[in-house]
């Protein structure tokens, strides 16, 4: 992937303006699974699950929680790249998401 790319995709997921935005750019992530080096799945990956960490929309977490999951099947993504998510109370989370969750903490 080149860096022009990777960083279209960190400025749309990081958007602080427009969740359709962030939600876009999740989704874009996994358009690209297969292309992405280790360092640049463990990139997306941790600033995924900071983003998804402090997401309010809730279209715009459910793909930032789908991106996670794929970038997972990659191999190169670690509990520890997103240790963010553990900030989620997922308590608070409709039960869709919270299986989303449930399926990154047994990855």
């Amino acid at each position: 992937m080149k860096a022009n790319h990777l960083l279209e995709l960190l400025r749309q997921i990081t958007d602080l303006d427009d969740p359709a935005v962030r939600g876009r750019g999740a989704d874009e992530v996994t358009d690209w699974i297969r292309s992405y080096t280790s360092a640049e799945a463990v990139t997306l990956a941790t600033v995924l699950s900071a983003t998804a960490a402090r997401e309010r929309d809730h279209t715009a977490l459910e793909a930032q929680l789908h991106a996670l999951l794929e970038l997972t099947s990659t191999g190169h993504v670690e509990d520890a790249h997103m240790a963010h998510l553990r900030e989620i109370d997922v308590a608070e989370l409709p039960a869709e998401f919270q299986g989303y969750i449930t399926d990154l903490d047994r990855k």
